[in-house]
This record gives structure tokens, C-alpha cells and sequence, in this order.
């Protein structure tokens, strides 16, 4: 495969007409340093004078922002999920110090940015969308990181130009017609040794079966393959893979997700019956997050 095509042909994607105005907007925000907080708000601060009025007319032409939260200078980015609780919730599983890690389906760049704190040699993104990486681009005009965002997907991994110690695959896994595939993707792209950590939803049971939803999972369309953690080991497996390791299971609730003034639109109590929060809209088994790591080799 020819990324450096690939690469060319997506660039032309921050010229669409719903992406071209953001991207002149940011161009026009000045740059300057930033004193940056890598907690559970990403916070920037600065001494230098800043409009703010600009820098939330920009953000919010950036909407629907769905990982964080973030601090902007003062302007707080009250995200869709907090995404300080997954990470947290993984955070004692891992060490990146000196390692290459990629974030695969990275979104705006907000588990990136965290993993700055562990110091890892390199960290690369991976997410297709034209709209996240200007959220990520208006982000790092401060932060000013070495953090690569390529406009890629899980299917570029296994030609990527390099290998990775680590990576990360957080809530991609349930989107793909062929988990299997996917999952051999994922372990082309690491080292011998390398290990990732995976998100994805879950039923719960002890035989090896997944849900199939006729049209749409908690409103979502592109939902395929819903597992118990035995099916997703079995998956695992028949992907390569020696090691699997579950590190926990967790309820979706909305102190997790929730709808914020920063996406207009419909979120988890959306989703769940309205009568019995145990299942989603459509009456399949409410969801349940499984957070694995697989080792290769």
C-alpha cells in the first residue's frame, strides 16, 4: 500500500467546505507558549494576552467535541465523556516511558496529550476524520508536542513505516464488520513483545457468543458485534495473539457520558429505555465496557 498517496489524497480533505473555515480560522489564531497541566483537565495557561472571545468562537466551530474535558485558557470544554475516568481507570495497567505508542481511533488527541506524562519515545494517532484532527491542531497550536496525527485507520497499520511497543485501541473494535481482521491489523503493528490495550463493548456471560443488532446498538448503526469477554478472547486468539488479560468491566453510566453544551446533540440517556436503564432503546443488554491487554508473542 502507498500511505504517501493515501496521505496526499486525505490532506485535500481539510479543503471541504466544512472543514476549510476551520482551518483558516486557526491559522489566523496566533501561536505563543503555554504552561500546560496533563491532569485530568488537559489545562493551558498563559501570562500572554489572549482573545478569548476568538478562541471560543473557534472551538465551538469545532463541535461536537467528544473526548476530554479540556482548559483553554480559562474556556472549559465540558466534553461528551469524561475521558479521565477510562483513563485513570487504565493508568496503573501501563508505563510508555521510553516506548512508541500509537492511540488507534485517537479522536481529538486527548489520551495523547496524557501520554506525555509517562515520556514515551514517540506517539503517533491514527483517526480518519478531518474534524478531530483540527480539534487536536487547535489543542497542540499550544502545547506545541512531537505527537504525530495521521488521517489513517486501523487498516494502514500493518504498511505504517514503523512498529510500536504499545497501542492503544479504545471503543473502535465494535465499529468493524470483521473484529478477526481487525484485531490481525492491530497485531501487525506492533514489536515482538508489544502489547495493546482494548476497549470495547461487552454482554455479559460465560460462553463464547456476541450479540448481532438487526440495525443499531444504543442508537448507533455501525455497531456489529457486541461479545462476551470468552468470544472476545476467542477473537483474540484466532488473531494471533498469546496473551489476553482482562484488566475489568465497567457500566456505561452518565456520570461517564452525557450530554454538554459542547455537542448538541443526543447522548447516553438518549440511548438506554427510558423505563429500565438496564437496556439499551432498542432492548438489548445495556452498555458494558471490557478493557483487555493482548501481548504479541
Amino acid at each position: 500500500m502507498d500511505l504517501e498517496a493515501v496521505r496526499r489524497e486525505r490532506s485535500e480533505w481539510m479543503k471541504w467546505k466544512n472543514i476549510a473555515p476551520l482551518r483558516e480560522a486557526l491559522e489566523k489564531l496566533p501561536s505563543f507558549d503555554a504552561a500546560v497541566t496533563l491532569g485530568n483537565t488537559v489545562e493551558l495557561k498563559t501570562e500572554e494576552p489572549v482573545d478569548m472571545a476568538e478562541v471560543e468562537r473557534i472551538a465551538r466551530m469545532m463541535m461536537p467535541w467528544r473526548k476530554g474535558p479540556f482548559d483553554l485558557f480559562g474556556l472549559f470544554i465540558d466534553t461528551e465523556w469524561r475521558s479521565d475516568l477510562k483513563y485513570n481507570f487504565l493508568r496503573p495497567h501501563f508505563n510508555l516511558h521510553g516506548k512508541k505508542v500509537a492511540d488507534i481511533g485517537c479522536n481529538n488527541g486527548y489520551y495523547m496529550f496524557r501520554f506525555l506524562e509517562d515520556t514515551p519515545t514517540k506517539v503517533v494517532g491514527f483517526d480518519p476524520s478531518a474534524l478531530f484532527k483540527s480539534q487536536f491542531d487547535l489543542i497542540n497550536r499550544f502545547v506545541k508536542s512531537d505527537i504525530v496525527y495521521e488521517l489513517l485507520g486501523v487498516e494502514h497499520l500493518p504498511f505504517y513505516e514503523e512498529k510500536f511497543d504499545v497501542i492503544f485501541c479504545l471503543g473502535v473494535l465494535y465499529h468493524r464488520s470483521d473484529p478477526v481482521a481487525m484485531l490481525k491489523s492491530l497485531r501487525q503493528g506492533l514489536e515482538e513483545g508489544g502489547e495493546i490495550y482494548l476497549d470495547t463493548f461487552i454482554i455479559e456471560g460465560d460462553e463464547p457468543y456476541a450479540l448481532c443488532p438487526s440495525e443499531s446498538y444504543s442508537k448507533i448503526t455501525n455497531v456489529y458485534f457486541v461479545p462476551t469477554l470468552k468470544a472476545l478472547e476467542n477473537w483474540c486468539l484466532r488473531a494471533g495473539f498469546k496473551s489476553f488479560e482482562v484488566l475489568g468491566a465497567v457500566r456505561t453510566t452518565s456520570d461517564e457520558q452525557r450530554k454538554t453544551d459542547w455537542i448538541e446533540s443526543h447522548s447516553l440517556e438518549d440511548f438506554l429505555d427510558p423505563d429500565d436503564n438496564s437496556k439499551t432503546i432498542e432492548g438489548y443488554p445495556a452498555p458494558i465496557r471490557g478493557y483487555v491487554r493482548i501481548k504479541k508473542g
